[in-house]
C-alpha cells in the first residue's frame, strides 16, 4: 500500500511555526507565564486552526504526513481519525510516546502514562481504584475533600482579601494548598518544596529528550512522596496508595502520585478561566447560583451545571491542546499506510474552535455538557477519550466544581485585569490564566 499524502515542504514549515513552536514554547509539561502572555496578546490558537483547516480543505480528512527532522509525524484532520486514534490505544496507538516518555521520566520513569503492555494495565487499574474513576464523587473521600475544600477556599479568600485582589499567584498559592492536602495529606499543606521540587523537575521535562535526568533531584522528589505515602493520612490519596502495599514493580504506586499532582495543576487553571466566564456570562452565573441553593436537589445535581462551565471551560482553552500517540505497527488508512514508529498528533483546539463546522465554536455553551452527562460530545476531549481517558477526570470536576461553589456563594468575583472576556463576540482562542485579576465585592 502507498503512505499517506504527505505535506509539502511549505505547508511542514508552516505547520511548524503555527502549531508545534508555539506548544513547545508554551511548556509541554509546565507552562511559561511570560510565553504563555504573549500567545494570548497574539491569540496564537486562532492561527493554528486556521492552519490546520486549509490542510484540510487542501488534503481532505487525511491523516496528513509530515517529514520533521527527527521523524514522521501524522496529523489527524477528521472526527473518524481522532476517533479512531483514541479508540485504539494502546494499540495500535500507543499512549507511550517517544517524546512523551523521555519528559516524563524526570519524575515519573514508571507513570501509567508512559508504560505498555501488562504493567500499563496494572498500572491503570491501580490509578482508577485509587481515584474512584468510575463515580463522580469519590467513594471514600467525598466527604473529606469537600470540608478540605471548603477550608482552603475561605482560606484564600482571606488571602485574596489581604492583597487586594485575587490574581492567579494568590490563587495558585492556596490552589496547591489544597492539592497537597488532596494527594499527600493534611500535614503537606504548607510543603511547597516538595511540590516547587516537582516544578523544577516539570521544566527539565519540557525540553524532552534535549535535557538531561537529574536523577538526585527525582529520587529527592519520589522519596518525599514516599514518606507522604508511609504516613497514610487519613483522607488523602496516599492512605489509599499505603493501602495496595509492598513496592510492586509492575505498579510502582508512589511512581503514580507525581502525574496525579501534575495533572491538577492543569485543573487549577481550568477553574481560574471558569471564574472569568461567569463573571462574563452573568445569566449563566445566575442560574448557577439559583442551582446551587436549590435545597431539594441532590449534592452533584446542584453543581451539574458548574461541572459544565468547567468542562466547557476545558474546551475552550485545552489545557492539554496535544495528545501524542506513536504507532506500534504500520496501519491502513482510507488514503494510504502510515508506518510502524510514527508519531500521530490530535491538536484538541483545531477540534474545539472549529468554526467551519461548529456554529458555537468560540461561545461559552456549558448546555453542551448538560444534556448527557455519562459521555462527553463529541469531538471534544477535555479529559482526552477512550481507554487512555483521563482516570481523574471525575475527581478533578468533584473537586474544581466544589471550590467554584464556595468562591462564588461568599464573594462576587469581578475581571479587573486589562481585555476581560466579554459575552458579546467570539471569546479569544487563547487565554493566560497568569494575566486574570479579580476585585473581590461581597455580595
Amino acid at each position: 500500500m502507498s503512505p499517506l499524502q504527505r505535506a509539502t515542504a511549505r505547508e511542514t514549515a508552516g505547520v511548524v511555526v503555527d502549531v508545534l513552536l508555539p506548544l513547545v514554547a508554551r511548556g509541554v509539561i509546565v507552562r511559561r507565564p511570560y510565553v504563555v502572555n504573549l500567545l494570548d496578546r497574539l491569540d496564537a490558537d486562532s492561527r493554528a486552526v486556521r492552519r490546520l483547516q486549509a490542510l484540510h480543505a487542501r488534503h481532505g480528512a487525511g491523516p496528513l504526513l509530515l517529514r520533521l527532522p527527527w521523524r514522521e509525524l501524522a496529523l489527524v484532520l477528521s472526527e473518524d481519525d481522532l476517533w479512531r486514534v483514541l479508540d485504539g490505544t494502546p494499540d495500535p496507538f500507543t499512549a507511550a510516546n517517544f517524546e512523551k516518555r523521555r519528559s516524563l521520566s524526570q519524575f515519573e520513569p514508571h507513570g501509567v502514562l508512559v508504560s505498555s503492555g501488562a504493567e500499563r494495565g496494572a498500572r491503570r487499574r491501580f490509578t482508577e481504584s485509587v481515584l474512584d474513576s468510575d463515580h463522580p464523587v469519590h467513594g471514600r473521600l467525598g466527604e473529606h475533600i469537600q470540608a478540605t475544600v471548603i477550608e482552603e477556599a475561605d482560606a484564600l479568600m482571606s488571602e485574596a482579601r489581604r492583597a487586594g485582589c485575587l490574581t492567579w499567584d494568590v490563587f495558585a498559592q492556596g490552589w496547591w494548598r489544597l492539592v497537597r492536602r488532596l494527594v499527600l495529606g493534611d500535614s503537606a499543606r504548607d510543603d511547597a518544596h516538595t511540590t516547587d521540587l516537582l516544578a523544577s523537575l516539570r521544566r527539565d521535562a519540557n525540553w524532552s529528550f534535549l535535557k538531561s535526568r537529574r536523577k538526585s533531584a527525582r529520587e529527592e522528589f519520589l522519596r518525599q512522596v514516599g514518606q507522604y505515602v508511609a504516613r497514610a493520612e487519613p483522607g488523602s490519596l496516599a492512605s489509599l496508595v499505603a493501602e495496595f502495599g509492598g513496592d510492586d514493580r509492575r505498579v510502582c504506586p508512589v511512581e503514580q502520585v507525581p502525574q496525579w499532582l501534575f495533572a491538577f495543576d492543569a485543573a487549577g487553571m481550568a477553574s481560574f478561566r471558569t471564574l472569568a466566564l461567569l463573571d462574563a456570562h452573568r445569566e449563566v452565573a445566575a442560574e448557577v447560583a439559583r442551582q446551587i441553593s436549590g435545597s431539594e436537589h441532590h449534592e452533584i445535581d446542584r453543581l451539574s451545571l458548574l461541572r459544565a462551565c468547567v468542562l466547557e471551560s476545558l474546551r475552550l482553552w485545552p489545557t492539554t491542546p496535544a495528545i501524542l500517540r506513536d504507532t506500534t505497527r504500520a496501519t491502513s488508512w482510507y488514503e494510504g499506510e502510515l508506518p510502524a514508529g510514527a508519531a500521530v498528533l490530535i491538536f484538541a483546539p483545531y477540534f474545539h474552535r472549529d468554526d467551519e463546522k461548529l456554529p458555537f465554536a468560540d461561545a461559552f455553551s456549558p448546555e453542551l455538557w448538560t444534556a448527557d452527562g455519562a459521555k462527553d460530545p463529541w469531538p471534544f476531549m477535555p479529559f482526552s477519550a477512550g481507554p487512555a481517558r483521563c482516570p481523574g477526570r471525575e475527581l478533578v470536576l468533584f473537586t474544581t466544581s466544589q471550590l467554584l461553589c464556595r468562591l462564588i456563594t461568599r464573594v462576587r468575583l469581578t475581571q479587573a485585569g486589562a481585555r476581560p472576556l466579554a459575552a458579546r463576540g467570539p471569546l479569544p482562542r487563547t487565554l493566560s490564566p497568569f494575566r486574570l485579576r479579580f476585585q473581590i465585592d461581597d455580595h
